[in-house]
């Protein structure tokens, strides 16, 4: 599996990286895990949007699923699409309010709301317990966050990668990233004792979740933009004995 990182900021856009987006591919099939600000454009630089095999969103917060509004306009307005986007509708694996959450994102007034349906060009499938995307395959895990939120737990090549979303620490993060080849992980900020349960984790948090789950290879993201990635890498790295970095936008990492 490849993954590329659209977007690593935490909870907004940083000045130099989008917010949550990263793209899977394996075999000629691509998923992308959430779309936060600015991640469509980063997207367009490396892959097609229009030949994505599905979209998953871990939970709808903001800097997860803003740019769904610009893939909107994408597959409902280009004057050329490759192929008919209403005949061959992209599936959106989502919490089940996504519909009416993204129809009010796209439109300009509450009359327009009303009547906003984007199931014209989206198929929408409110979160399985686990789904099969051409290699992929994919079992959603909840997770801790102060919304409903899932991680995804993503087999193939014979490989796992585990994405946590957003979450504080928890049990199903253990069985999310079981003995996972790679583990992605939100570190949003350095480990302090007066943080808020159930919201994020700290570089050490996420450490304690690799070790715990028996997962092989760290990879930090989601670091707020006031965060020090030098501090949180090196409490994660105290750790945890795998290799552990700070992940960045535009690089690729191989599972």
């Amino acid at each position: 599996m490849k993954l590329t990182i659209l977007g690593c900021s935490g909870s907004i856009p940083g000045p130099e990286s989008p917010a949550s987006g990263y793209l899977v591919e394996s075999g000629g099939s691509r998923i992308v895990l959430d779309l936060g600000n600015g991640t469509l454009g980063a997207l367009q630089r490396v892959a097609d949007p229009f030949e994505l095999d599905a979209v998953l969103f871990s939970h709808l917060h903001p800097d997860h699923c803003a740019d769904f509004g610009a893939l909107t306009v994408l597959r409902r307005y280009h004057p050329a699409p490759p192929y008919d986007t209403r005949q061959r509708r992209l599936p959106v694996f989502a919490p089940a309010e996504a519909p009416e959450r993204f129809a009010a994102l796209h439109a300009t007034d509450e009359a327009d709301r009303q009547q906003t349906d984007l199931s014209d060009v989206f198929d929408f499938v409110p979160m399985p317990q686990e789904l099969r995307i051409g290699p992929f395959h994919v079992r959603p895990v909840p997770v801790a966050h102060v919304c409903p939120a899932w991680g995804f737990r993503i087999t193939a090549d014979d490989a796992v990668l585990a994405y946590t979303g957003d979450t504080g620490p928890c049990p199903a993060l253990d069985e999310l990233a079981r003995d996972a080849d790679v583990l992605l992980a939100e570190a949003s900020w350095p480990h302090h004792p007066e943080a808020p349960d159930g919201l994020h984790l700290s570089g050490l948090q996420a450490a304690e979740a690799a070790v715990s789950s028996g997962a092989r290879r760290l990879l930090l993201t989601h670091l707020q933009p006031w965060s020090d990635p030098h501090a949180i890498r090196a409490e994660a790295a105290a750790a945890f004995d795998g290799p552990v970095e700070v992940v960045e936008a535009g690089r690729e990492y191989f599972v």
